[in-house]
C-alpha cells in the first residue's frame, strides 16, 4: 500500500457519531451485519451448537452501508465485516472497539500483509480480524463474446449498449479512473476525479443496471440482461456455473483492485465472549472453509487454507503466491476525500 493516509474523523462522519451505542439484545445473541455468503447455515448451525450463542445476520450491499446502519440500529449489531477501505471510519467514530489478539488463537498464522495493514491497526491496538480477500475481476458470458474482453474497454464498447453493469459502489471511479491512465486511484486528485465522472457518465446510457447484491447480478445474467460486469471474485461466477450459464473471469490490463474484509466487534457490545468465539471460528479451518465453499474467496489464514483446500485450490487462490496479492491494487480508507468520490457516484447515477 501507498503512504499511510489521513483517515476520517468523528467529525467528518457529523451526526452518526452522536448515537449512542447501547444494545438492545440479550447476551448469548450475536448479531451481525455483514455480507452475503458470510454466515452461511453450513458454517452458523455448527457454531451455535457449539457455543450456545446464537447468531442472526443482517446484510449489506456497499461498505457505504456500514456507518449509517450502525447508526440508525440503536446498537442492536455487535460484529461487522467491513472491507478494509472502511474500517478506519468506523473506528475513528467509535462504532468498534479493540481487540485483544492474545483471545485470537490464530492471529499468528494470518497474513502479516493483512494485520500490519492501516484500518487493522491504529495507534498500537488492532481493530480486525481478517477474514477473507481476493481481487475484484471482471466477468462475461462466454456464449456472447467471440473475442474474449482483455480490457476495461469493453465496458465502454457501444455494441454492448443494455448489456454492461457496475457494482453500485464509489469503486465504479476507480475503474474509470484505470481506463483513464490514472492509477493512484484512492488518491485521485478534483480534476481526476471529475475525468473519471465525466467516463462513468459517457458510459451511462451503455450501463443495463447497476446491481447492487451478488443475487441481483446473478439474476440479470440469468435473464440474459448483462453480458459483462466486474463482480466479487469467485462468488457470483459460481453461483452462475452452478445454474448453467458459462461464465469467465478476467484480470483486465488495466489491473485489478484488491479487497479484505475483517470481522469487527461493535464497542459495548454485552455479547463480547460470544464475538471472540465467533472470531476465532472465523479463522479457523471450519470458518475459512466455510467462506471457501459458499463465496470462493480466498483465506487470510494459508495454514488453515491448507486443511481444506487441494493442492490446485490452493494454488488457484493464490494462497501461495504473496507476488499476487502484493500486485493488487489493495482498497485504501479514502479519509476526508471520501465525501468527494461519493458526490461524484451520485451524480453519475443521478443521469
Amino acid at each position: 500500500m501507498t503512504a499511510r493516509l489521513k483517515f476520517l474523523t468523528c467529525a467528518s462522519l457529523g451526526a452518526i457519531c452522536a448515537v449512542t451505542m447501547v444494545s438492545s439484545v440479550s447476551a448469548g445473541e450475536l448479531n451481525i451485519l455483514t455480507w452475503e455468503g458470510y454466515a452461511d447455515p453450513s458454517v452458523i448451525e455448527p457454531f451455535e451448537a457449539a457455543t450456545g450463542c446464537k447468531v442472526s445476520a443482517t446484510y449489506v450491499g456497499s461498505n457505504d452501508d456500514f456507518a449509517p446502519k450502525l447508526a440508525a440500529s440503536g446498537g442492536v449489531f455487535d460484529i461487522v465485516s467491513p472491507s478494509i477501505d472502511s474500517t478506519y471510519a468506523l473506528i475513528e467514530a467509535g462504532f468498534v472497539q479493540a481487540i485483544d489478539i492474545s483471545r485470537i488463537s490464530a492471529w499468528g498464522d494470518l497474513y502479516e500483509q493483512f494485520t500490519s495493514a492501516p484500518g487493522i491497526q491504529k495507534d498500537g491496538e488492532f481493530y480486525g480480524v481478517p477474514y477473507a480477500w481476493g481481487a475484484i475481476p471482471f466477468m462475461y458470458r462466454v456464449d456472447k463474446f467471440k473475442t474474449p474482453p482483455i480490457s476495461l474497454a469493453a465496458l465502454w464498447d457501444p455494441a454492448l449498449k443494455g448489456r454492461i453493469s457496475l457494482w453500485d459502489d464509489k469503486s465504479a471511479l476507480y475503474v474509470a479512473a484505470r481506463l483513464n491512465g490514472d492509477m493512484n486511484i484512492y488518491d485521485l486528485s478534483d480534476e481526476q476525479i471529475a475525468a473519471a465522472q465525466a467516463k462513468l457518465i459517457e458510459q451511462r446510457p451503455l450501463v443495463r443496471k447497476y446491481w447492487a447484491t451478488a443475487g441481483e447480478l446473478v439474476d440479470l445474467y440469468k435473464s440474459d440482461e448483462v453480458w459483462i460486469s466486474n463482480t466479487w471474485g469467485g462468488y457470483q461466477s459460481a453461483l452462475l456455473a452452478a445454474e448453467g450459464i458459462e461464465v469467465v473471469e478476467f484480470i483486465p490490463e488495466e489491473g485489478a483492485e484488491g479487497w479484505m474484509d475483517s470481522n469487527m466487534i461493535v464497542a459495548g457490545t454485552p455479547n463480547e465472549e460470544c464475538a471472540y468465539k465467533f472470531l476465532n471460528m472465523a479463522i479457523s479451518a471450519e470458518g475459512q472453509g466455510g467462506v471457501f465453499r459458499v463465496n470462493g474467496y480466498s483465506s487470510t489464514n494459508p495454514v488453515a487454507a491448507a486443511e481444506f483446500m487441494t493442492p490446485e485450490e490452493f494454488s488457484a487462490l493464490h494462497q501461495d503466491d504473496p507476488d499476487y496479492l502484493n500486485s493488487l491494487l489493495l482498497w485504501e480508507n479514502l479519509a476526508d476525500r471520501l465525501p468527494t468520490y461519493t458526490n461524484a457516484w451520485n451524480a453519475v447515477k443521478a443521469q
